[in-house]
């Protein structure tokens, strides 16, 4: 990477001109650049982020190719009216809120499909069934791919929706049976990076922010229906919280 850059790349294997095009789409998706806008020039960006005129173009051209900004000779680089408004998905704090934010969420795509596996449960989680369905899949909102779920289902549980549980999220599924009891549940949030396969599978660079949730939930005997090990995009979601006084 290239040495006298601005202190705000990261030293990453991840390209600098990868990098500043994050960095110029994140301006132009919270309207920091409007549509319509001329951005700056080329020498501008160049002064700014302490970067070769060559990175700066390689920026653009990406973010050109992504429909976000239109070169025009002799006038500039203007942001598109194509631009589409930040997308977002609140982490919900409750079960049911939880249910009704994924309830029309679609898998976009199944990865991998077992049966009668065992989850990574450590002591905390609670007690393992005998036996747990296995689903990993991409799962969309407006054509976009979001997060990456890992799922751990109950094989007794699964045995009563399979069709609705390959379909549908997961905890929409739970809440609708009548058979299936949920006692408690929780989840933990950690902020990580994207490794290759998880910017592949979201479309994003390599190095992105995501936010990487566990979430458990227990029936009443404190046996653990379910748990999902989800990888969300880091420009997709916020995490809301009452602070108690």
């Amino acid at each position: 990477m290239q040495t006298n850059a601005h202190p705000i790349f990261a030293d990453s294997p991840v390209p600098l001109y990868s990098q500043l095009a994050d960095l110029l789409r994140q301006r132009i998706l919270r309207g920091v650049w409007t549509p319509g806008e001329k951005v700056p020039s080329l020498d501008a960006l160049v002064e700014e982020f302490q970067v070769a005129r060559v990175t700066v173009r390689q920026a653009i051209e990406i973010l050109t190719r992504e429909g976000l900004l239109l070169p025009q000779r002799g006038r500039g680089t203007f942001v598109t009216d194509q631009v589409q408004p930040e997308r977002s998905l609140t982490l919900e704090t409750s079960l049911q809120g939880l249910a009704e934010a994924y309830r029309n969420d679609k898998p976009h795509l199944t990865l991998i499909e077992e049966a009668g596996v065992q989850p990574p449960l450590v002591p905390l989680d609670g007690k393992a069934a005998p036996a747990y369905h296995f689903m990993r899949r991409v799962h969309s909102r407006d054509d976009q791919p979001y997060c990456i779920a890992s799922i751990y289902i109950d094989q007794r549980a699964f045995r009563l929706a399979p069709k609705r549980f390959r379909k549908e999220t997961v905890v929409p599924v739970l809440m609708d049976l009548p058979e299936v009891k949920i006692e408690s549940a929780r989840q933990t949030l950690r902020i990580s990076t994207a490794d290759l396969e998880v910017a592949r599978l979201l479309n994003i660079a390599v190095g992105a922010p995501v936010a990487e949730v566990r979430r458990v939930c227990l029936s009443p005997d404190g046996t653990v229906l379910y748990l999902g090990q989800i990888t969300y995009r880091g420009d997709f979601i916020q995490f809301e919280m009452a602070l108690t006084l």
